[in-house]
């Protein structure tokens, strides 16, 4: 989004002071009936100083508010310090950060920001807006008339919205006028509320065509699209920006989760058949038998990102990618096709370097065999809609692999097929964390993050930040000293509200910082690098910053409390 740098960045402060002196009340007076009711997520696009962002905050609103001015954000957070992990720099027409965090919005504002998108990217803009917002949702526009060309601003036209809004399913649910709030001759506003009725992308019906009428010669189109839904739910820190709207994962990883929902499938004694002429291992062409048939005995919490695979296996899982790699992209990616024949799933395929000694499966290695791109709205959908989405794709699943078996003439119970679908969650375990505490509380005090309480042995517990039922997660930036009280009565299986994780902020800080990044276990600060920055999806850089996890943190549970409408907890006393 042009700002006209030159003009703009020269009078940050003249043109804060100038948004600041008009109240917010005022400027959203014509949303005060289309706004949903509190706590809904809005995005603030070009929040400028923050005026809007704080004010929809204040309301009980969960605001995420964005803009491309380093400038520009520091005022805001100056004025409106309340906003500091609730403002990020980004611009239209990618947003590349804001979609990154995977959050739906109910309601999109931009507040004088759309006169900033050159005419020939706001095509593109309006996709990456309408790929942002729930079903039913609103984007909101106020445009300028006329625009100020040395200020970086374009034409704007009520015309060309309403064909933008067309073009994407929704409609313009109102439009109005007013008058200028600075009292500028000559200078007068547009309002216009588009409403997106579906999620306007095409993205759910083209998963329920694959999963309910797509031809179907194997369970292999299936595989695909749960191993995908699988790493959008766990691991969507891993997703990087691609090229024509897509979004690239390591092919190595769309390989390892693939391996990991066979595995179960193809168990010795099990063995449930993947397509009409699939017997035990014999039909499927990512079985061989030096490397899949040799994982048996690998636990499924083994074969996950981060894991030094011990040298026994090493070859066996090194060969067993190999061959996933290939089937994957010779048989399912190659034939899930748009109408017109192109690929839904491009695929760059590279040839990896044979595994040496001490293969970890880290973003090296999974990046090494190439690249899957999934496209950005759909990668938004399986984010957005996973919970609703992979039980309808486990369902066909367990259809198609009961009706395989009945031509073959064997039988296989509802209890066997649910179990051997079942996916196996990381353990629960807490024990790395509590030797943690336990040397710091040695040294010298920890306290509660949540209630500030100085913590001991006898009183000493480890919460899930993220409750274990809504979203299991062991990661150790998600695993937090706090009282025995606190998390056994007061807390238990809630979400802290955005209050109570920026009171804590400060103490979850510096226990991160003291539990692991000082601690004198360098393989305690790689792994807790490594898995913030592959499941808290705004962080793209592996050595982070902890202001940044905590950033992260803050979205991440903005998108799960949107998502999922966990009970929330608004901290000690409440």
């Amino acid at each position: 989004m042009g700002t006209g740098d030159d003009w703009y960045e020269t009078r940050v402060a003249e043109v804060a002071a100038r948004y600041e002196s008009i109240a917010a009340t005022n400027v959203n007076e014509w949303l005060r009936d289309i706004l949903p009711p509190p706590p809904a997520a809005i995005l603030d696009v070009g929040a400028g100083s923050g005026r809007d962002a704080a004010w929809l905050l204040s309301r009980g609103y969960e605001v995420l508010a964005v803009d491309p001015s380093v400038e520009m954000r520091g005022i805001a957070l100056e004025l409106h310090p309340e906003l500091v992990d609730r403002y990020q720099l980004d611009s239209l027409p990618a947003l590349k950060r804001t979609l990154r965090s995977g959050i739906a919005f109910d309601f999109i504002l931009l507040n004088a920001s759309w006169m900033y998108v050159a005419p020939s990217d706001r095509q593109r803009a309006f996709r990456k807006l309408v790929t942002l917002l729930k079903p039913g949702g609103v984007i909101a526009f106020t445009l300028r008339d006329p625009v100020e060309a040395e200020r970086g601003m374009h034409e704007v036209s009520t015309a060309e919205i309403e064909r933008l809004a067309r073009q994407h399913g929704a409609f313009v649910e109102r439009r109005c006028e007013a008058g200028d709030l600075l009292d500028r001759v000559g200078v007068g506003w547009k309002h216009l509320a588009v409403r997106v009725p579906d999620d306007g992308t095409g993205a759910l019906p083209l998963i329920r065509h694959v999963i309910l009428n797509d031809d179907k010669s194997s369970t292999y189109k299936l595989a695909l699209l749960r191993a995908l839904c699988r790493i959008a739910d766990s691991s969507s820190g891993w997703a990087k920006e691609g090229i024509d709207d897509h979004v690239e994962l390591p092919l190595g990883l769309v390989a390892l989760f693939w391996i990991r929902l066979f595995k179960p499938l193809l168990a010795p004694g099990r063995m449930l058949p993947q397509s009409p002429v699939n017997r035990d291992h014999h039909g499927l062409s990512f079985v061989k038998p030096d490397a899949f048939p040799r994982l048996t005995g690998v636990a499924d919490n083994d074969l996950r990102v981060g894991m030094l695979i011990a040298e026994d296996t090493r070859k066996a899982l090194d060969s067993s990618l190999r061959h996933a790699t290939h089937t994957i992209v010779n048989m399912p990616a190659r034939f899930l096709t748009y109408q017109d024949g192109r690929p839904i799933f491009p695929v760059r395929r590279r040839r990896p370097g044979r595994a040496s000694q001490g293969l970890t499966l880290d973003a090296p290695y999974l990046w090494s065999f190439g690249s899957f791109s999934v496209p950005r709205h759909l990668w938004a959908a399986l984010q957005r809609y996973n919970i609703w989405i992979e039980p309808a794709l486990v369902n066909e699943w367990k259809r198609l692999m009961s009706q395989y078996a009945s031509r073959q003439g064997k039988k296989v119970t509802e209890g066997e097929l649910a179990q051997a679908m079942a996916w196996t969650e990381p353990d629960r375990t807490a024990g790395v964390p509590r030797h943690q505490a336990l040397q710091t509380i040695d040294r010298g005090p920890l306290y509660c993050v949540w209630s500030g309480r100085r913590l001991r042995e006898t009183n000493l517990d480890i919460d899930h930040c993220f409750p274990w039922s809504a979203w299991p997660c062991s990661d150790l930036w998600n695993l937090l000293p706090v009282h025995r009280e606190v998390n056994q009565r007061l807390k238990r299986e809630k979400l802290p509200t955005d209050l109570a994780l920026r009171q804590a902020k400060d103490r979850i800080i510096c226990w991160w910082d003291t539990g692991y990044i000082r601690s004198d276990n360098e393989i305690l600060v790689d792994q807790f690098s490594l898995e913030a920055s592959a499941t808290l999806p705004t962080l793209e850089d592996p050595t982070v910053d902890l202001e940044d996890v905590f950033s992260a943190l803050s979205l991440q549970r903005l998108r799960l409390s949107n998502d999922q409408q966990i009970p929330e907890w608004n901290g000690v006393g409440s």
